[in-house]
């Protein structure tokens, strides 16, 4: 009878065991420390939903400076930690471990996590950013430090470094993931840039085929599929407007009524510019296109202006445009329908915010696209060499 109560005995504390370690492997702990924030203050555990929208997943009260967090995720993923009166929240890659969070109440982006393997991924790139700003920010003080009037050659110099820091900084998600194709957050990542107009899908799509099985076939990996899977139908739609690929024939009208096609100009290298003369952005880097044409136009640069002019809030969009060409001095082919994005061009061209560009070589194929400042610059010195 005292062996059989021993023998019970020993297997309840196994089983206690053995739930402990089950609970410890499936679930995590948020140990926060909360120095500088007052009892009662409740700090929440939030994640983004399907439809982009901020959702309350769980929340703590911070008592003597700590609070804590219990729960279980089914993955990883990206999820935000704020506190009650403190400005913003901090980002990390919530997993089922033991996690710690030293939570900086005045600058929340700033806190630490421990405890977390894929938020080191997320930290990361997080680094790789942060690289990026403090450049950007060294090359402002740069232009700072040179007084109102420097010199056009130094502002111009000044000018292409930044360009060319906001494109490598564009293209740093897509070098990150590729790179990092065994992470939780790349997953995120690519779901995260899937929103923006400038996604390259088709590179995306194939670096996705690379990660191993159990992130494809996570819950996160199979909604990042999906999405993949539809922007790639909808890319299949205008693959033909690809790099590389001849630039589709168009026939529009000038303000005089005379009907002008993009194959009048072949043999040239051209610009095709959607723009209009309510856009403002459109209107502030016109000096820049106007000095590219200037430079470059007797070596065989020709432009073809494409306005979106016609928008509901127009009473003359006809004079509109006409007085924008002037008073901006565009002195380069320009065609219109006047009916906003409903232009037949636009459409053809898939055109979704401007200002918007093609570039195209001499022989009709399109090598660039969206270039402005002087990226567009050192794209038809590229094609044309000095002018």
């Amino acid at each position: 009878m005292i062996k059989m109560k021993k023998l019970l005995i020993l297997l309840v504390v196994t089983l206690v065991f053995a739930s402990c370690n089950e609970s410890k492997e499936t679930g995590y702990v948020i140990n926060g420390n909360a120095e500088g924030i007052h009892n009662g203050v409740r700090v929440r555990l939030a994640q983004i939903d399907e439809k982009g929208k901020q959702v309350i997943k769980d929340s703590a009260v911070v008592m003597d400076g700590k609070f804590n967090i219990k729960g279980a995720v089914e993955e990883p993923g990206v999820y935000f930690l704020s506190a009650d009166g403190t400005p913003g929240n901090m980002v990390f890659m919530l997993e089922n471990s033991d996690i710690n969070i030293d939570f900086n109440s005045k600058m929340p982006m700033d806190s630490k996590v421990t405890g977390s393997e894929s938020n080191k991924s997320y930290e990361d790139f997080q680094n790789g950013m942060l690289e990026f700003r403090k450049e950007g920010e060294a090359i402002m003080k740069r232009f700072q430090e040179l007084g109102q009037e420097p010199a056009p050659e130094t502002r111009d110099s000044i000018k292409k470094a930044m360009d060319n820091m906001r494109q490598r900084q564009s293209a740093y998600p897509l070098s990150f993931v590729e790179n990092n194709n065994d992470s939780y957050f790349s997953l995120n990542l690519i779901q995260l840039e899937s929103s923006r107009p400038t996604f390259d899908v088709v590179k995306y799509k194939e670096i996705f085929e690379s990660f191993p099985a159990n992130l494809k076939e996570s819950k996160r990996g199979q909604i990042v599929k999906q999405r993949l899977d539809e922007l790639y139908k909808e890319y299949e739609k205008i693959a033909h407007l690809d790099l590389g690929k001849i630039a589709p024939n168009f026939e529009s009208k000038t303000p005089e009524g005379e009907t002008v096609s993009l194959n009048d100009l072949k043999g040239k290298v051209t610009i095709i510019d959607f723009w209009a003369a309510w856009c403002g952005p459109c209107r502030r880097e016109n000096p820049n296109v106007v000095k590219v044409y200037e430079q470059y136009h007797d070596k065989g640069l020709e432009i073809i202006g494409i306005s979106l002019d016609g928008a509901p809030n127009q009473k003359d969009p006809k004079k509109a445009w006409l007085d924008a060409i002037e008073k901006d001095g565009l002195e380069w082919n320009h065609l219109s329908s006047l009916m906003y994005f409903n232009d037949p061009v636009a459409k053809q061209y898939n055109i979704k915010s401007i200002p918007a560009t093609y570039i195209l070589d001499e022989e009709g194929k399109i090598v660039a696209k969206n270039l402005r400042g002087a990226a567009l610059e050192l794209k038809i010195k590229e094609l044309l060499g000095n002018p």
